[in-house]
């Protein structure tokens, strides 16, 4: 009888767990490997007393209708569809996002409105090169005035590079909605108008996102799983991975290997070492790292919005959500907690700021638009995420096409994940890409 391959896995977090999910699925023997004290990785839910909050504005997007099944599947009654929108603070005032023709004119103007209305038109006649960089692709995709005011700045916050630098593959599918059409289906039909986006309607757990990947751990089984075990070496012969380090002191051989690790990680623990080039490659790919400065409040509610965006670029945070908002049960009864989101890099002076610096650079602002009184604050915290997510500069894409074609000359390895597949990406597309790994064995 033929030997069932061994499956390493490399990391923890969603991407990692959707493998061993589908392996355990398919009766093939698997081991996680993660290097933190828990599963999860950056999609995990913390705690602080009766406090609870997610790491980052998470959400399970319906935009993959097996995908929706089988997260359905695995938590049944506690995945709640919630509908409530997202909005942009916009010079004292609070604007829906995805933005609507009916929005703009009433907090814009008249002037201002048929302005922008007349940019899009125009843009629209424009065609693009489907190469260009995301400053390009907003100035022609939505003028000047509706771009510059809420998608440029707020962007070039996000991701830590100049717009012009930026590919536009960071549009992703949150821009969906912005376009012309949009425009003129919004402004005759109102809320009846069908354009699709990643804000408003969405899934979300009882218990915050972190019981997505508390589930899919269950579903993995304790025994499969090694916490506290960093990969600190990848061993192979050229053509195959043949082992892993843990930890600087063990090794174990591997059959097939899925990663999740952050490429330049990945390449750069590679023995021996993988071409000069390659590893040039690799340093040239960015990650952005976020810090989350969380508010515990003696209030009952702050907002009716799901998230919302800081396009400013005096404001620090790019964007605050109030976990309440997602699941009454995140907040004791009578109580509720604002998160702020700062993106940052591991160089940067806020990524090693004291927590007490970064409480008190945030709670001026969350006062100023007069969301909280300091009475009103009864405790505060600081997390951090590394690698939260991947800067798609322009010219990645290059460099990611001759990583990858180093990375496919190992027959046993697969590659998952955010960091590990450079995509940016969400938590459906972490399950997707699960199921299509464990079906090529």
């Amino acid at each position: 009888m033929k030997k069932q391959r061994h499956i390493t896995i490399l990391g923890g977090g969603p991407a990692g767990l959707a493998v061993g999910y589908y392996a355990r699925k398919k009766g093939m023997p698997f081991t996680i490997y993660e290097a933190g004290g828990r599963t999860g990785g950056n999609s995990v839910t913390l705690n602080v007393e009766d406090f609870f909050f997610d790491s980052g504005a998470h959400r399970f997007h319906d935009k993959n209708a097996e995908m929706t099944e089988e997260i359905k599947g695995l938590l049944g009654a506690d995945l709640k569809r919630i509908d409530i929108p997202s909005k942009i603070y916009d010079d004292g005032k609070f604007i829906r996002f995805p933005l609507s023709s009916m929005d703009l004119l009433k907090n814009l103007g008249p002037r201002t409105f048929v302005k922008a209305a007349g940019e899009v038109l125009r843009s629209h006649l424009t065609p693009g090169d489907g190469g260009e960089d995301f400053k390009s692709f907003a100035l022609r995709a939505y003028g000047n005035t509706v771009a510059g005011r809420f998608l440029l700045n707020y962007s070039e916050k996000l991701w830590g590079a100049t717009c012009d630098r930026l590919s536009a593959g960071i549009a992703g599918k949150r821009l969906e909605g912005l376009d012309l059409k949009s425009f003129v289906i919004d402004s005759i039909f109102g809320s009846r108008g069908e354009a699709r986006h990643l804000e408003g309607s969405f899934f979300y757990p009882e218990g915050g996102i972190g019981t997505i990947s508390e589930r899919l751990a269950e579903v993995c089984a304790e025994e499969n799983i090694r916490l506290s075990s960093k990969i600190t070496k990848i061993l192979h012969n050229h053509t195959r991975i043949q082992g892993v380090e843990i930890n600087h002191v063990d090794s174990v051989d591997t059959d097939e290997v899925a990663s999740t690790l952050p490429l330049d990680f990945f390449l750069g623990i590679m023995d021996p070492p993988p071409p000069e080039e390659i590893v040039c490659l690799a340093r040239g790919l960015r990650y952005r790292n976020v810090v989350l400065v969380a508010f515990f409040l003696d209030k009952e509610s702050i907002t009716d919005a799901a998230t919302v965006y800081f396009p400013d670029f005096r404001i620090p945070f790019t964007r605050v959500y109030e976990p309440k908002n997602r699941n009454v049960s995140m907040s004791p009864l009578g109580r509720t907690s604002l998160i702020a989101e700062i993106p940052c890099q591991e160089d940067d002076d806020l990524w090693t700021m004291g927590d007490d610096e970064l409480i008190g650079l945030v709670k001026p602002w969350l006062v100023d638009i007069n969301w909280v009184k300091e009475k009103d604050i009864i405790g505060a915290t600081v997390s951090r995420l590394d690698h939260a997510y991947p800067i798609l500069e322009m010219g990645f894409e290059d460099k990611l096409r001759r990583i990858n074609a180093f990375l496919e000359g190992f027959g046993n390895l697969r590659l998952s994940g955010r960091n590990g597949r450079f995509v940016y990406s969400w938590i459906h597309d972490m399950m997707a890409f699960g199921k299509e790994i464990v079906a090529g064995y």
